[in-house]
């Protein structure tokens, strides 16, 4: 069966760095776009960052940008996101993604992780 693992979270003071990772079971994993989503509580799902299946196109929510990075190796079926400068509103359950369709749309996705917990204080 199709199984993607987040690991990394966990709990840093502001300005502090955290390196999450994704493995993905899928067979055919070079062919999916991977994205990384969040949920803080009492708000919606967001999106935050996804790169394409060739590593040629990626896409950043604004708050992220310069302080976010995401990469990929389709040897090792894995997708990591480097945060840097980290801020408490960047406290949310963090989930990766993967899919064929547009990158930034949370239906365009058909894999989901069970999501790892990032929290920042101040």
């Amino acid at each position: 069966q199709v199984q993607l693992v987040e690991s990394g979270g966990g709990l840093v003071q502001a300005g502090g760095s955290l390196r999450l990772s994704c493995a993905a079971s899928l067979r055919t994993f070079s062919l999916y776009n991977m994205g990384w989503f969040r949920q803080a509580p009492g708000k919606e799902r967001e999106f935050v960052v996804a790169i394409s299946w060739r590593s040629s196109i990626t896409d950043y929510t604004d708050s992220v940008k310069g302080r976010f990075t995401i990469s990929r190796d389709n040897t090792k079926n894995t997708v990591w996101l480097q945060m840097n400068s980290l801020k408490p509103e960047d406290t949310a359950v963090y989930y990766c993604a993967a899919g064929l369709g547009r990158l930034s749309p949370q239906e365009d996705y058909n894999y989901w992780g069970q999501g790892t917990q990032v929290t920042v204080s101040s």
